[in-house]
């Protein structure tokens, strides 16, 4: 059968990759052609978008942006009625996705989404559409299930595929991950993950940067993302005691005693590699206002959302300083905020369920896919 895919963001190429090669187990005749990044490409098929093209964070990036949007959607369109699925699978990516997936079910494509749009979190009115235009939704987040099913809209959880991603991948020898990128050999490393988009990356390292000559028995190692050039980074790397790793999170978390981290996906898997965390946000005065005003919830790092209670702390916005920052670390670093988080991690991934997220998904959809009778109803593979 035909698969399309469509991710917009670094994360959606992580899971996408791993859904890939799933889809390819359950159907060896699969043909996949997505917008994704570098890892799907690896795990075959054909791209069609690179994300480092489609990523634009907040409400006035993406105005500032419409026009690109707009022809990317119109380009979108008509590959996908030139290769027509048997199946188009959405990850996340929700304001692209959720356009493309209108205008598909009404196409009369079969329409999956995997890794649901936090409609949980804010707008929880586009539930409307997703269940008009959603013929299929696996979730990777237990109360995302809950929250569905309280909108009459059954869905599939299917476990979180970060925990597929962290089993699957080759453990790095520390001393050896230590000397290939020349970071010290003896400092306990504090991570941090200022995230994966130049906006947001140039608003936390600075501040991230600002408490390191306080921690002087300690080394800070910049995570540099997939979607940015080692280039970018060079200005952040005058300080002492500060070093760079480029593509190499998982890698960098394994060896790593703390982190600060900007709110997303990274706060989970730094909790799924033990590192005790403080959790960092903050967008322009603009996104960050209009966003107060719709997102409904208490916490914004995935960690707390799931346990329903502060596990970590959250510095948002104005309370994101340089006197907060050091004081949070120098918590973390110590008892019993250390052991408390480290507790509360064992109890996060309880819930996360086990191993098998993408498998699981990719069954599903290759079952679904069939016994919706759309076989060769769009193609003649």
């Amino acid at each position: 059968m035909k698969y399309y895919i469509i991710a917009g963001e670094a994360s959606g190429d992580l899971h996408g990759s791993n859904l890939i090669k799933a889809l390819r187990t359950e159907d060896t005749h699969a043909e996949i052609r997505f917008w994704g990044g570098d890892l799907m490409q690896r795990a075959g098929g054909t791209l069609v978008k690179h994300y480092k093209s489609l990523a634009f964070m907040g409400f006035l990036e993406v105005l500032l942006n419409l026009a690109t949007i707009f022809k990317n959607i119109k380009f979108c369109k008509n590959d996908i009625s030139d290769f027509k699925p048997d199946a188009l699978i959405f990850i996340d990516y929700s304001g692209f996705n959720l356009r493309i997936a209108k205008w598909a079910k009404e196409q009369n494509f079969r329409t999956n989404y995997y890794i649901s749009p936090q409609v949980w979190a804010s707008r929880a009115r586009r539930i409307k559409k997703i269940k008009r235009d959603i013929d299929a939704m696996y979730v990777i987040l237990p109360f995302e299930k809950e929250f569905y099913e309280a909108h009459n809209f059954s869905v599939h959880f299917v476990g979180h595929p970060l925990l597929d991603a962290i089993a699957n991948r080759t453990a790095a020898d520390p001393l050896k991950f230590r000397k290939i990128n020349e970071l010290h050999l003896e400092k306990p490393i504090i991570a941090l993950l200022p995230g994966s988009r130049k906006q947001e990356v140039q608003k936390m390292l600075n501040l991230m940067l600002s408490i390191t000559h306080y921690f002087k028995d300690y080394q800070f190692v910049i995570a540099g993302a997939p979607s940015l050039e080692k280039d970018f980074y060079n200005t952040f790397l005058t300080l002492p005691n500060v070093a760079f790793v480029s593509n190499k999170t998982y890698d960098l978390l394994s060896v790593s005693h703390a982190a600060l981290v900007t709110s997303g996906t990274a706060t989970l898997e730094t909790a799924m590699f033990n590192v005790p965390q403080v959790v960092c946000y903050k967008a322009n005065w603009l996104s960050y206002h209009i966003a107060k005003r719709i997102i409904t919830l208490e916490y914004i790092s995935l960690v707390n959302l799931i346990m329903k209670k502060e596990v970590v702390k959250e510095l948002i916005q104005n309370e994101l300083s340089t006197n907060n920052l050091k004081l949070e670390l120098e918590k973390i670093l110590s008892e019993p905020h250390r052991s408390s988080q480290i507790a509360a991690y064992k109890l996060l991934k309880e819930k996360l369920g086990g191993t098998g997220a993408s498998a699981t998904a990719a069954k599903l959809i290759v079952q679904n896919t069939r016994d919706s009778g759309s076989l060769n109803s769009k193609s003649t593979s």
